[in-house]
């Protein structure tokens, strides 16, 4: 059984999540757990949908390459067009919650650290940032966190069999403001269908923004998926399990609006 979102106070439809208190030790160096060839995302066969990122000369610390030299091989599971073993990746069999696009890893630590009975499976494409979440793996001893360097789309439908997620994380994902780019947007649509057919009845979908239209679209793709129910009428109160990042507090304190969305697969 999926761990369910813990429900905001003023939001009663969703069920509150139950972990243990001690995590299991997993064991990193399954063959599910291998190393990627490289740094950088790999290729994939197939591949037709629009990229909802787009690759650039980004800064890279020297501590972030060094972590992507020593760590990646410990922490991350390559890309690879067959469904994933989550309990061999884990060392463990537990509920697991996919993490889209963790950017730096700050949320993705402080989550993982607060709920160690779960398991979370990180996606990001960006080298700076796999590399900071590999140094918060090491800082903070976790040991319930792997590391996917590739598309999330390819990931989702490729490695991840059906009904088998306990949650999903999407925390503002690109915006992509201007009109001609909105095709670019993670939520869309299919998407969304294939993510809620690999969350396992009871689980949840947490998407988070500080873009108003984006906000919008997401509630309006969100809700007119026949395997999601919205756990709130509209948007919901910010859960405690998400912490508020520093620029996120920043923004609030100068006005700007954050909208988070928690919905429950049927």
């Amino acid at each position: 059984m999926p761990a369910a979102a813990p429900a905001p106070d003023d939001c009663p439809y969703l069920p509150s999540m139950t972990a243990a208190e001690t995590p299991q030790t997993p064991v990193p160096t399954t063959e599910a757990a291998a190393p990627t060839p490289s740094h950088g995302a790999p290729p994939s066969p197939g591949a037709s949908h629009i990229r909802s990122f787009v690759h650039r000369r980004g800064h890279i610390t020297q501590a972030q390459r060094d972590a992507l030299e020593r760590l990646l091989p410990l922490w991350s599971i390559p890309y690879r067009p067959q469904p994933l073993d989550l309990a061999q990746a884990f060392g463990r069999d537990a509920p697991t919650v996919l993490e889209i696009g963790f950017g730096m890893g700050e949320t993705t630590e402080r989550i993982a650290l607060a709920r160690p009975a779960e398991n979370f499976l990180g996606v990001e494409v960006f080298n700076a940032g796999v590399g900071a979440m590999l140094k918060r793996i090491e800082a903070s001893g976790l040991t319930n966190v792997r590391i996917i360097q590739h598309d999330a789309v390819e990931v989702v439908r490729d490695m991840i069999a059906p009904d088998t997620l306990a949650g999903v994380h999407i925390y503002f994902p690109d915006p992509w403001p201007k009109k001609r780019h909105h095709k670019r947007r993670l939520i869309q649509p299919p998407f969304v269908a294939l993510l809620a057919s690999r969350i396992a009845p009871g689980g949840y979908l947490h998407c988070a923004t500080d873009w108003q239209p984006y906000a919008e679209q997401m509630l309006d793709v969100l809700g007119a998926e026949p395997l999601l129910a919205n756990t709130c009428e509209g948007y919901a109160p910010r859960p405690d399990y998400r912490p508020q990042t520093k620029f996120e507090a920043r923004g609030l304190r100068l006005g700007h609006g954050v909208w988070d969305l928690v919905f429950r697969r049927r």
